[in-house]
């Protein structure tokens, strides 16, 4: 169970977000080459983190969202045990973990800078709602989630022979078409374990680590992971 699942899944999700936060580094930061790219180089720089975040991880099924494991769960005929799923949950919150700290560590410079502002230096760890509405930010994620899982269902019954790229460019057109209210956490994992990070490492001026938000990124993806699970099998993608 540790090489099959827990530690390629730990470092799958590691390297996820260590390109994903380093993405968002690059263009909200002051003084970094990428600064000011906009938010289309954020969409893709994820959606390339998780291309190769899903190699890495190939030997475990590349969940590295505990969406996509309760998701595929809820579509039934995961062969899962309870202790798997559980494996898979921490095996991503820790790599999310490990992927942020790295993050963090290749840009520690900028988030010393003076000029990099408290928003920003949260905006590389976690997401933030542009408008604060708690019931329209968890719709806004359930349905970014439940896309996510339900095309990914979609793909597994229509090989396309492109492997990961069609995850990521899935996750860009996610990102692309309905990341703006909410940052497109779509990924439990993506935003608690990276938050985690943004209030225990030594950044100075860091300000709140938005707790007050941070449940809506958890659940929201859960709930539209099991939605897109069951919707999944009830079409006939399962």
């Amino acid at each position: 169970m540790f090489t099959d699942i827990f530690l390629p899944e730990l470092m799958g999700t590691a390297i996820l977000i260590l390109l994903g936060c380093g993405v968002v580094a690059n263009v909200v930061l002051p003084k970094t080459g990428g600064f000011g790219g906009g938010t289309l180089l954020i969409n893709f720089g994820w959606g390339l983190g998780v291309y190769a975040g899903v190699y890495v991880a190939y030997q475990s099924g590349a969940h590295l969202n505990p969406a996509v494991t309760l998701g595929l769960v809820a579509a039934g005929g995961s062969g899962l045990s309870f202790l798997d799923v559980v494996v898979y949950l921490v095996a991503q919150v820790l790599g999310a973990m490990l992927g942020a700290t790295l993050a963090w560590a290749a840009y520690k410079k900028h988030f010393d800078d003076p000029e990099a502002e408290e928003g920003a230096k949260l905006g590389v760890f976690s997401t933030m709602p542009t408008i604060h509405a708690p019931v329209w930010n968890v719709v806004t994620e359930v349905i970014g989630t439940f896309v996510l899982i339900f095309v990914i269902l979609a793909f597994g019954k229509t090989p396309t022979e492109v492997g990961p790229l069609a995850v990521a460019l899935l996750v860009v057109a996610i990102g692309a078409s309905l990341g703006g209210p909410t940052g497109y956490a779509i990924n439990p994992a993506r935003d608690l374990g990276p938050r985690i990070m943004h209030a225990l490492l030594p950044i100075p001026r860091k300000g709140s680590s938005g707790w007050h938000y941070a449940w809506v990124p958890v659940v929201a993806p859960i709930i539209g992971g099991v939605l897109g699970g069951l919707a999944g099998n009830a079409v006939g993608f399962v």
